[in-house]
């Protein structure tokens, strides 16, 4: 008897042992508190979904808001354990996945229609904006070259082809521009920056209108093709006479070349948080869909290629695990916390306003 007790001692310290080691392993890996990791340990089956950490979304979409997703994803995991899984895929492909129900949202630069949304039993609502730098890497000139939106157009259409061009030259008399070719960048995927670039380009351009338009993907009249804002930024980094639009956040991180834009009230502007803020606060309708444009916008101080970026998610959720963690992912992005995040990346901060009618929309989604 003595033995079989030193034994069933010795078998228990060993499994309260192993137990202890497990806890510190998944406290290590998932951050857990230890009464939620006691529960896992022991099968606690009843604890609440929206309380259980570990739970894995995935997101495919805008290139645009990529920065600022990462950020969100690494500090919502290290706050609560939930694992965010965001694919850069461009804002085309963000809103084919959340279709095909493959991803738990999508991200888009380009608004869906009412029309979309109801086909499809989608939401969406911005998460934040920003602005569309015009990016350049021309030989012996540094920051600062302005552009007009007539100037923009026509080197889009192909009608500038060399840096020299005596119109280039007469808005920017105190730089020597060299006798250098135009090499034209653009995105190649469906784009929600191209969306937002190309409806300012057809704002100001009958020309542009009439023969090119606007979209997420559009047949562009020249130029060379880039995956995602990070492959444009890579492709005129490393190209010289190049120029491309590409998000604000891209261009401040990698120290690229660019120059202030005229708007529409004659302003030479620089893209900035306040520049695009400026031109957001010229929207004074929201609607419940929120599809809103503001390039070109009014106002001394717009730069006038900005937008929303957006998070699309459906309205009807079936799966309940997966629908608490993406909710309460999603209001903590409009949270003080997760706008002061997208500001220190150089992102436009949601006004409070707007905050609380996508409150108010969140309360139409569904969990069965």
């Amino acid at each position: 008897m003595k033995k079989l007790a030193r034994k069933l001692e010795s078998t228990y310290l060993l499994l309260t042992a192993d137990i202890r080691v497990k806890m510190m392993q998944m406290k290590r890996l998932i951050g857990l508190s230890l009464l939620t990791l006691v529960a896992l340990v022991l099968g606690f089956a009843s604890m609440p979904q929206s309380a259980r950490a570990g739970e894995a979304l995935a997101g495919a979409g805008s290139t645009f808001v990529y920065p600022v997703m990462t950020k969100w994803s690494y500090e919502y995991n290290k706050k609560t354990g939930v694992k965010i899984n965001y694919q850069p895929i461009g804002s085309g492909g963000g809103i084919q996945q959340i279709i095909a129900k493959t991803v738990d949202f999508g991200a888009s630069d380009a608004p869906l229609t009412a029309d979309q949304m109801k086909e499809h039993g989608l939401i969406q609502m911005p998460d934040t904006s920003g602005g569309v730098a015009i990016a350049y890497n021309i030989p012996g000139v540094g920051k600062g070259l302005k552009f007009t939106p007539d100037l923009l157009a026509d080197i889009y259409l192909g009608k500038i082809t060399n840096w020299d061009d005596a119109r280039i030259k007469a808005i920017n008399p105190g730089m020597k521009l060299p006798n250098f070719p135009i090499i034209v960048v653009h995105r190649s995927d469906g784009s929600g920056t191209t969306f937002i670039f190309t409806s300012y380009l057809s704002d100001i351009s009958p020309e542009w209108a009439s023969k090119v338009g606007h979209s997420i993907s559009v047949n562009w009249p020249v130029g060379i093709g880039g995956k995602g804002n990070p492959g444009v930024a890579g492709f005129i980094t490393k190209t010289r006479g190049s120029v491309g639009y590409v998000e604000l956040a891209y261009v401040l991180q990698n120290k690229m070349t660019y120059g202030p834009l005229k708007n529409k009230e004659g302003v030479f502007v620089w893209p900035t948080i306040a520049s695009s803020q400026a031109a957001a606060a010229t929207v004074k309708t929201i609607p419940s869909d929120f599809n809103i444009m503001f390039v070109n916008a009014p106002g001394k101080d717009s730069y006038p290629i900005a937008g929303f970026t957006y998070l699309i998610i459906y309205k009807h959720q079936t799966n309940p695990a997966k629908a608490h963690a993406l909710l309460n992912f999603v209001h903590w992005v409009y949270t003080a916390q997760g706008q002061a995040m997208a500001k220190s990346l150089d992102y436009v901060p949601l006004p409070p306003s707007i905050i609380r009618q996508i409150d108010q929309q969140l309360k139409e989604v569904t969990i069965k």
